[in-house]
């Protein structure tokens, strides 16, 4: 049954075709929500669609995260195919590996894109959809633990995702007048692509297998396994819901207790 406070939500879920974004998308129409997802890859777009719409109903919308003439048709998609947006799931697709003196101009400019400007760009068009509906809204953004404690190899996402945690902050403050609430969550190591990306970059660097690189990945996590998109999905309902009215401006680590800091 359908929690009462998820039956007919309006959500946009971007990156959606697979990993994060993919059980983001699930959940959500698992709860009763409706949903619009993004994917610059058509393929990925039409099976997850295909999967996805014996749970609900869902779109979805062809369209690259860096070109702002699509951030504009994710939006305008919403609003014409949902009727307006309630909520706003924030996933981008990661940077490659690789460490600082690695990567080019050229790297850091798509990833600045991909992480910084266009989440930044599509808040700015979802808050004016939730303004003008007067109904208040939520947004979620995906970003990492690296930002909290760099990890070696991912120099581009050390860097670049920071500025997730600045946006996060700053619309929590501007938007909370209009009843819109901004927070994000900050992945640890999650069963997709970019694991077995993380994994095979270390098996190179450590010429160890790929099994044994995984092993180790897996056992810098304390409860010690590598947690599904379905898991972290959870805590993206609760925040992109009424389930957690209270709460805007927090940056939520998702990681099996991966992050030694305290802050």
């Amino acid at each position: 049954m359908a929690s009462v406070c998820l039956s007919g939500l309006r959500v946009v879920v971007t990156a959606a075709s697979r990993g994060i974004g993919f059980g983001a998308a699930k959940a959500f129409l698992e709860e009763g929500a409706r949903v619009l997802i993004n994917s610059s890859n058509s393929k990925n777009l039409e099976r997850a669609l295909n999967e996805l719409s014996a749970l609900g109903e869902v779109y979805g919308v062809v369209g690259d995260l860096r070109v702002k003439e699509h951030l504009d048709k994710i939006v305008d998609e919403a609003v014409n195919k949902l009727g307006g947006i309630d909520t706003l799931v924030y996933v981008a697709g990661s940077p490659s590996p690789g460490t600082f003196l690695e990567k080019s101009y050229e790297d850091w400019e798509d990833a600045t894109r991909l992480l910084t400007i266009s989440p930044a760009y599509l808040a700015r068009r979802v808050a004016e959809v939730m303004i003008k509906q007067g109904k208040g809204g939520r947004m979620v953004f995906l970003a990492s633990v690296s930002i909290k404690e760099p990890i070696p190899t991912i120099a581009l996402s050390n860097v670049c995702r920071i500025a997730i945690a600045g946006l996060v902050r700053t619309l929590a403050r501007e938007l909370a007048p209009k009843g819109i609430r901004v927070n994000g969550v900050l992945p640890g190591y999650i069963k997709t692509q970019r694991v077995e990306h993380l994994a095979k970059d270390l098996a190179r660097r450590k010429g160890i297998s790929y099994e044994e690189a995984y092993k180790e990945l897996e056992r810098e996590v304390p409860l010690g396994y590598i947690a599904t998109p379905d898991e972290l999905a959870k805590t993206i309902v609760f925040l992109g819901s009424d389930m957690s009215p209270y709460v805007t401006g927090a940056m939520i680590p998702v990681d099996g207790g991966l992050l030694r800091s305290v802050f």
